[in-house]
């Protein structure tokens, strides 16, 4: 019946250590519970003597229409979840007319995605250490068709995930506790175990030296040349490059989102990495009427973290969002029961942004305006 109800489910057929991987956020996880307390601030004050018979959901994203406003955010090691689950997603953003962002630590190849010829692929990457990957990586986007990269700043150092260093005993080694629980699991361990074993990730190419090609040389690699110097330079040196339309994810500073407008860039996604990096970050939500203020009507601005409701989604609406990005509610449905539950999912969602819209007594989104919600006392 609803996004919580696809996550219960996900926990019924995933192992523990897949759960929590989807799941989890950093430290004591306060800015993961405050991602969701945050919708509870807003309180809507609906008009009803309006003609909402006829409704439309659609919306304008870096000049393109899309159906609803979400976007499927980049998560990686979506193939542990179910078997092709970058796939999976890619297929049903293309159904609902919405873009997909493939995340640079996917176990797709970028280039497979680009199959799914109906949907507007977007690729996520970190900006790492060598610059020559970073440059392969995006004339692979390009010859690919990919027209949209979304670069993730808040990653250069990693988050203190506490419950997943609890499920191994050493890196991407499962504890004993773990191992027993996936046993309990045989779905999922023919559905993604068999006959290939762990998936492997399939867009890091020439940054993982010879022999560390396995999830735990891959995730060793990364690590390694993850960039703590990031920088300013490196977003200009990308704006230079690269010919299509260029995000930065993860600002939560109005300054900051005031600099890459001035830097040219296309659109900010305001994110606290879904609660996964600095603990008691605010929430995105806190932030959106004041960087639309600062940036104006020209970038598009997006947000992500917490995301369970259509409501939700309007609230984001109203503080001035173009649109907002999904990761665990299409993650819980991916999950749940693979393609058919990502459907499942955008389906809910598209139902309830379709009848709060009306309930509110509009009849499209551009209708929507600041006397129709309040901050609750």
């Amino acid at each position: 019946m609803n996004i919580d109800e696809l996550a219960a489910i996900a926990r019924r057929r995933l192992p523990n250590f897949v759960y929590e991987y989807i799941e989890g956020g950093s430290d004591d996880e306060v800015s993961l519970a405050n991602n969701r307390a945050i919708f509870e601030r807003y309180r809507f004050t609906p008009r009803t003597l309006t003609d909402v018979s006829q409704r439309s959901l659609t919306c304008h994203v870096l000049g393109r229409e899309i159906a609803m406003p979400l976007i499927i955010a980049p998560t990686g090691f979506n193939g542990m979840i179910t078997r092709d689950g970058d796939m999976k997603l890619a297929r049903m953003a293309a159904k609902w007319r919405i873009p997909f962002t493939l995340s640079n630590a996917s176990t797709t190849a970028l280039e497979e995605v680009a199959t799914v010829t109906e949907s507007w692929n977007w690729m996520q990457i970190y900006f790492y250490r060598d610059r020559d990957y970073v440059e392969k990586l995006m004339a692979r986007c390009e010859a690919a068709g990919f027209d949209t990269l979304v670069i993730t700043t808040d990653s250069a150092i990693y988050g203190n995930r506490e419950w997943d260093a609890r499920n191994y005993t050493r890196p991407l080694v499962l504890d004993w506790y773990n191992k027993l629980h996936t046993l309990t699991r045989p779905g999922w361990i023919k559905d993604v175990l068999y006959p290939n074993g762990v998936p492997t990730f399939q867009n890091l190419g020439d940054l993982l030296p010879p022999g560390e090609t396995s999830v735990q040389g891959a995730a060793a690699a990364i690590g390694r040349h993850l960039m703590p110097s990031l920088s300013w330079a490196e977003m200009r040196w990308l704006r230079q490059r690269w010919p299509g339309k260029l995000l930065i994810k993860g600002i939560l500073s109005v300054e900051e989102a005031r600099q890459a407008s001035a830097e040219g860039i296309d659109g900010i996604v305001l994110s606290n990495h879904g609660g996964r990096q600095l603990d008691s970050s605010v929430s995105p939500m806190e932030l959106v009427a004041e960087v639309r203020a600062a940036v104006g009507d020209a970038m598009t601005l997006l947000l992500d973290g917490g995301f369970r409701r259509g409501s939700d989604v309007l609230k984001a609406r109203l503080l001035g969002a173009d649109a907002v990005m999904l990761g665990r509610a299409t993650l819980y449905g991916l999950g749940a029961g693979g393609e058919p539950g990502v459907d499942r999912a955008l389906r809910l969602l598209h139902a309830e942004l379709d009848r709060d819209l009306g309930l509110l007594g509009c009849s499209k989104l551009e209708e929507l305006d600041d006397s129709l919600m309040r901050e609750a006392r």
